[in-house]
């Protein structure tokens, strides 16, 4: 079993973008998590909160194959990292649009921002605090585009009362629209921001839950076989 001190290995796996049928024709970063963890072979495995489940394939699927690799230390951190916590779905939403919305294209910083609020309304509803009391990350990053929030606040007053559910619906498409707004947006080494939204996210996740961090759950052998399997980067 590895430790955080001797991690990463000097060999990983090669990921690679999608889905696949076995590690044969390829792993994509929650594909490897289901085999290090034991499941059957899956890109959406129970080890894993469902949502960080959902930013770690839109994050191996749009940065580029270079720095696909560098994803492939992560995967242990997110084997077991699940919670029924409701406030971590609004959590790892939150965090997608802070890491987005002051990089993104103009025409997307609106969606982002109103990304931003609605996360803070549920974070909000679930925690029992006003829901104009805004977290400083989420202040910061909304004073750096004024015009777009000041929009954001207009539509959230005329909308009303969201009806679309929160964690199966409106979550994951800010988790996949965050991604693909910094895949696309005109700022040096975007992906390096997603590498750094993932990595800081599972993190963040770790610390709600509570896990022990100083070992990482991964068996040898097995991380070797699936280095054999898709192909070894050293």
């Amino acid at each position: 079993m590895h430790t955080r001190e001797d991690w990463p290995p000097d060999v990983v796996p090669v990921l690679s973008r999608g889905k696949h049928r076995n590690p044969r024709k390829g792993a994509c970063f929650m594909e490897l998590a289901s085999y290090l963890a034991g499941e059957k072979w899956s890109d959406h495995p129970s080890c894993t909160h469902s949502l960080l489940a959902a930013l770690a394939r839109d994050v191996n699927d749009y940065v580029s194959d270079g720095s696909r690799q560098l994803l492939a230390p992560l995967i242990p951190a997110v084997i077991g990292l699940t919670s029924d916590d409701r406030r971590l779905t609004a959590r790892i939403a939150l965090r997608a649009a802070w890491a987005a919305l002051p990089v993104v294209a103009e025409e997307r910083q609106r969606v982002m921002a109103v990304a931003v609020l609605r996360c803070e309304q549920k974070l909000a509803e679930l925690e029992g605090r006003p829901q104009d009391r805004l977290q400083p990350s989420s202040r910061r990053v909304l004073n750096q585009v004024p015009l777009a929030t000041m929009w954001a606040r207009d539509f959230m007053r005329k909308a009303g009362d969201d009806t679309i559910s929160f964690p199966d619906r409106l979550a994951p498409w800010i988790v996949h629209h965050a991604v693909e707004g910094i895949a696309e947006a005109c700022v040096p080494e975007p992906d390096d921001l997603l590498v750094r939204l993932l990595d800081e996210t599972i993190a963040d996740a770790r610390s709600w839950v509570q896990l022990e961090r100083a070992e990482l759950p991964v068996d040898d052998a097995r991380w070797t076989d699936a280095c054999r399997l898709t192909g070894v980067v050293d």
